[in-house]
């Protein structure tokens, strides 16, 4: 294992990178073979489905695929801040065992050998799991986390723990070094789930796990061209994760398709008699159920979280586009309005009262240690009156219903993930500044967190600075599969997601 700090971040020597066909799930990924053999360098730019393909039918090995991986994080991370944690030596041992079964004839599933990375919130057995902040810098878990040894069962591999801001709790304040966007290393991968963002965008692995309680999946997903799930609360176990907040709390996959978003949410869904609050329903085949036909769907847009002026003309723009797009595919698309999604930020800060109660011994006895955003936010949370959080609570009661019944009539709905592209990295600002609570209010996002439904993050464009913009599709609770097929029906239409970041 080893452990990535500060002071072993050297400058990477500048990559020439071979180019390979875009990726897509209509082309065979045989047709990014060189002969009979595939450059090593190339294999991080297959997508899970291609990779998997390729594994399955022993042209790529376990242990190629994860050396390839390990060799690209090694020349970019010293950028990119995107790992924590590298489980090298682990990840290799874990290839040859998974080589190993092959050669036996056991095949555990899509999954089989492909190289995956977590969010360090998520507890890995022997391996340091620090929530991003160096309180915990030495915990080291004796067991996984439910989602880490469900994708572990379906052959999969951990690269390593990826960074975070810190507790999980802020969107932008890195306790770490912060972690870098690979399509402007000067801008934020969006948080909390930073590093998930960062190295699934910047193909320093396969695909990743983060943690979404109020847009921390969708927000990093928006911000860095990634399809990002939150699924319903409760439909991913929580047993091992660290909380943020326990009623919003969601595992999601971000993944550079959608397609690979469903392959990674296979593995993690469904009952976990560990979390008392999973459901005990069905759990769809995902990735077999994507259809593109979107014929006799009805599409909501959301008045309320488009013509703000909280979202920026080119995002508002994009969105509007990729409405008209998924019109044009056979879609019902129309106008909505659900007015309580306009106050779903101020609703979701109040709830943050939740947030400083996992960590009371340490407000009490290491105050100073907790990074300045996190140390004024915790204080301030704990103060809010009991009668302002029955007030939000009731609010999202009635936000819950405004929506689900909103979803009586449509299939989905539609909106921006993010107000704003990725915001500069510049030195943390006051606390209550006007620019802090922009930045905060930029998330579309906490609607669907506070109504406890699935939504994904896809990418619909990028700005005239070459940014990447999310749009976002939410669905009724347990409904992913509705979502995905949106979703994927877009992506399909579009070549958004084969963009390269510059790096």
């Amino acid at each position: 294992m080893e452990v990535v700090r500060r002071s072993s971040l050297a400058a990477p020597t500048p990559l020439t990178l071979a180019q390979i066909e875009p990726h897509s799930t209509t082309r065979s990924p045989k047709s990014c073979v060189r002969g009979n053999e595939m450059d090593k360098a190339d294999i991080p730019f297959l997508s899970v489905t291609q990779l998997s393909e390729f594994i399955k039918d022993r042209t790529i090995s376990p242990v190629e695929a994860i050396e390839s991986y390990l060799e690209r994080i090694d020349s970019l991370n010293g950028r990119l801040f995107a790992y924590l944690t590298v489980n090298r030596d682990e990840a290799l041992q874990a290839a040859r065992r998974s080589e190993q079964s092959l050669e036996r004839g056991e095949y555990a599933g899509p999954l089989h050998g492909i190289p995956v990375a977590v969010k360090d919130q998520l507890n890995t057995a022997g391996i340091r799991t620090t929530s991003g902040t160096p309180i915990f810098n030495d915990f080291v878990p004796d067991q996984d986390a439910t989602v880490v040894a469900n994708l572990k069962s379906a052959g999969a591999i951990l690269l390593g723990k990826l960074n975070m801001t810190e507790f999980g709790t802020t969107s932008l304040s890195h306790a770490f070094e912060t972690a870098r966007n690979p399509w402007d290393v000067e801008r934020f991968t969006g948080g909390s789930s930073s590093g998930s963002g960062g190295a699934t965008a910047a193909f320093l692995c396969a695909t990743s796990l983060g943690e979404d309680t109020g847009g921390s999946v969708r927000g990093p997903a928006a911000w860095c061209g990634l399809a990002g799930l939150r699924p319903t609360w409760g439909r991913v176990s929580r047993a091992g994760v660290r909380p943020g907040m326990w009623s919003m709390d969601s595992i999601g996959p971000l993944s550079r398709t959608v397609e690979d978003c469903a392959l990674t949410l296979q593995a993690i869904a469904g009952y976990d008699p560990k979390d008392l609050y999973t459901w005990n329903v069905p759990v769809p085949d995902y990735r077999a159920s994507l259809d593109p036909n979107l014929a006799g769907k009805r599409i909501g847009v959301i008045k309320e979280l488009l013509h703000t002026d909280l979202v920026e003309p080119e995002i508002q723009a994009a969105v509007l586009d990729a409405a008209d797009s998924l019109a044009e595919l056979g879609a019902q698309v129309e106008d909505i309005s659900i007015p309580l999604t306009s106050h779903s930020n101020t609703i979701s800060s109040i709830l943050r009262v939740e947030a400083p109660t996992n960590y009371r011994d340490l407000i009490r006895n290491r105050l100073q240690e907790i990074n300045h955003d996190n140390r004024i936010s915790y204080l301030t949370w704990s103060l809010t009156p009991a009668l302002a959080y029955y007030k939000a609570l009731k609010l999202r009661a009635l936000l819950r219903q405004q929506i689900l019944q909103t979803l009586e009539d449509f299939d989905v709905l539609l909106m921006p993930t993010m107000g704003i592209s990725a915001p500069k990295i510049e030195p943390d600002p006051v606390i209550d500044s006007k620019e802090t609570s922009n930045r905060n209010r930029a998330g579309m996002t906490t609607s669907f967190s506070l109504a406890s439904c699935p939504a994904i993050s896809i990418n619909c464009g990028f700005t005239s600075n070459n940014l990447p913009i999310g749009l976002q599709i939410g669905g009724k609770p347990f409904a992913e599969q509705t979502v995905l097929n949106v979703a994927y029906a877009y992506e399909q239409a579009t070549d958004w997601h084969t963009r390269r970041p510059p790096i």
